[in-house]
């Protein structure tokens, strides 16, 4: 079964609002997470050092928001305003069986909140239901436990870890894999 893609499209949950992001949102990313190695710790890509840096990943982002097949939400907390606090995105997809993957980051000031459960939540929800998905995997080195909590906590379940299968900040690592099948 293909995508139908659709893009990144605005969700709202009750605590939180989904959005794409948009010139602006540099400095807010910078000081609530891309700047943080505890937050960049176990991710791919490295913290960055200024928020010229932040700025020039935000280009990138926003002008890939013209194809439909990017899925690339800012998340932000009702009560605190606009400013995003981490990012959720797809960021693989095979469009021919309707897999997709998703990656995540919060900033450390919002860990244990339950705010990127309900982020993820959501963003399974969309996927299954407005473009089709068939299979939601996500994955994360087992030193980072909290990231496998959360995939539990949104129903997703374990299929296994591959040894020395990835790479982040710490080097080659473990990864292990979670996914959620679509019942549609």
């Amino acid at each position: 079964m293909m995508l139908t893609h659709i893009g990144t499209k605005r969700i709202e949950t009750e605590h939180l609002v989904l959005r794409r992001f948009h010139i602006g949102d540099e400095r807010a990313m910078f000081d609530n997470w891309a700047n943080d190695d505890e937050v960049t710790k176990y991710l791919s890509w490295t913290t960055h050092s200024s928020v010229d840096v932040t700025r020039m990943v935000l280009d990138g982002w926003i002008e890939g928001y013209g194809k439909d097949d990017q899925y690339l939400w800012a998340i932000t907390v009702k009560e605190e305003g606009d400013d995003p606090i981490g990012s959720i995105s797809v960021v693989k997809h095979d469009s021919e069986i309707g897999k997709m993957e998703i990656g995540y980051c919060i900033g450390r000031h919002w860990w244990h909140k339950g705010i990127m459960t309900e982020a993820l939540g959501a963003v399974i929800d969309h996927l299954f239901h407005n473009v089709g998905a068939q299979r939601i995997e996500a994955c994360h080195d087992p030193r980072n436990p909290n990231s496998g909590a959360v995939m539990r906590k949104c129903g997703m379940v374990f299929e296994g870890m591959l040894r020395r299968s990835g790479r982040n900040n710490q080097g080659i690592c473990d990864v292990c894999w979670y996914a959620s099948i679509s019942s549609i």
